[in-house]
């Protein structure tokens, strides 16, 4: 970290790029090369490390230039929590979010300023995520079933040119996305209660209710190791998973939703207990790969956790609905827009 800063009379609205990071140098590493070589110039790169044991900070400081800082914390905040710290300490108007396990094209930023600057509408763009070394897509932006569970809009499926569109998505996934400051300030940030999993639906769907929208930019591609830190598989990834997308309801959700979601949560476990017996889907694969007592024992766990934090929620839910600039009305027909089924849900993995 020495010369190379970046160019304050540039013409280009500067960029924080946060990248979280926990114990995984050689990851980093990768990722950081792909930062420093983006063709977009005016960024500052904020290393936001959760109290990493291993060389992560020599993997940071192996770089000679001025625009990355590494910020090390004591303990692990999870993603939610390290990203607050980054956007703190952000300067850029704009800022993007990308996974220590990404790997960005060099265009990558520079792709999603693109509707960023032509729509001052546009608060929030998505890219196109794939899986690392394979031509199969993690997630284009993301899809919501009613009771508040989310899932990236075509995972698994082959990339074939089938979402080369550039179009609106409901909100993208923080593994590789780009905000206006300003609005994530305005929302608060990242819920640090969440953890990880499930906190970039909390922010993004706050961000929607402000009336903002999010575009999905195909050009804008990032190769990622999907669940590298816990696993495609782990049972503590489902506890944040379930918990949060209950909570992510009770805080954002029309009364009304609130009301079914019970009968939505018990359609869709309906459905995954069918692929589960099947042996199909996310859940055929937990049964092959973890105990199904452990699946069990750790839904069980997220709901007891979700309802002790309910009050909390409940608490936090009257300052969302008194920032947000949608109808319940509006907010319903979003969702029914960029609804996924139960059904997809539990037989669709990649």
């Amino acid at each position: 970290m020495g010369s190379n800063p970046a160019d304050e009379s540039s013409p280009e609205p500067q960029v924080s790029v946060i990248i979280v990071n926990h114990n995984r140098a050689e990851l980093l590493l990768e990722c950081l090369q792909s930062v420093v070589a983006q063709t977009y110039r005016n960024l500052e790169i904020l290393i936001v490390d959760n109290g990493s044991s291993d060389h992560s900070d020599q993997a940071a400081k192996s770089f000679a230039d001025a625009r990355i800082h590494w910020i090390p914390l004591e303990k692990n905040l999870g993603f939610a929590g390290g990203c607050n710290v980054g956007i703190r300490r952000a300067r850029g108007e704009f800022v993007a979010l990308l996974n220590n396990d990404a790997v960005a094209g060099e265009d990558w930023i520079e792709q999603l300023m693109v509707p960023m600057l032509d729509d001052p509408d546009t608060g929030m763009c998505a890219s196109k995520i794939l899986f690392h070394g394979e031509d199969v897509i993690d997630k284009v932006g993301h899809l919501i079933y009613l009771d508040g569970q989310n899932r990236g809009r075509g995972t698994g499926e082959r990339d074939s040119g089938q979402y080369d569109r550039r179009e609106e998505t409901l909100f993208p996934d923080g593994c590789a996305a780009l905000y206006r400051r300003e609005l994530m300030e305005q929302v608060g940030g990242f819920d640090e209660e969440f953890f990880a999993y499930g906190d970039d639906a909390d922010l993004g769907i706050r961000i929607r209710l402000l009336g903002s929208i999010c575009q999905y930019v195909p050009e804008a591609i990032v190769y990622h190791r999907h669940s590298s830190t816990l696993g495609s598989y782990s049972l503590q990834k489902i506890f944040w998973v379930e918990r949060n997308r209950f909570w992510l309801a009770m805080k954002s959700f029309p009364f009304v939703l609130l009301v079914l979601n019970p009968f939505f949560t018990t359609a869709r476990w309906a459905w995954n207990v069918a692929a589960f017996l099947a042996g199909a889907g996310p859940a055929g694969n937990y049964r092959r790969k973890a105990s199904s007592g452990g699946l069990v024992g750790a839904v069980f766990r997220a709901y007891l956790a979700g309802l002790a934090g309910a009050p909390r929620m409940l608490r936090k839910r009257s300052s969302v609905r008194s920032m947000r600039r949608l109808s319940d009305i509006e907010f319903i027909k979003l969702l029914w827009r960029f609804r996924i089924s139960a059904k997809r849900l539990a037989y669709r993995d990649r």
